[in-house]
């Protein structure tokens, strides 16, 4: 399992388009992917879910990643995470 913390910079914290956006992404591999925030977890390619975290600026999110292709996961998702909020 790898993991990546972030702290959410963006002024409107996670909301619907970079939410579906990250959901793609993370759609786009094999391995189980899970944001928590606040020991709440969810799956990372669930809209419903990522949205439900109501992620704001400042907020502490770790991604985890588990699988075959967790690596590349944790690599693709931590950078879109870093260009994107």
């Amino acid at each position: 399992m790898k993991e990546f913390t972030y702290t959410i910079t963006d002024e409107q914290g996670i909301h619907a388009r970079p939410a579906g956006l990250l959901v793609k992404e993370a759609a786009g591999f094999a391995s189980a992917i899970t944001i928590e925030k606040d020991g709440k977890k969810v799956d990372a390619k669930r809209i419903l879910g990522v949205m439900g975290l109501g992620a704001k600026k400042g907020a502490e999110i770790t991604l985890r990643a588990e699988g075959e292709d967790e690596d590349a996961a944790i690599e693709k998702l931590s950078a879109f995470l870093q260009e994107n909020l």
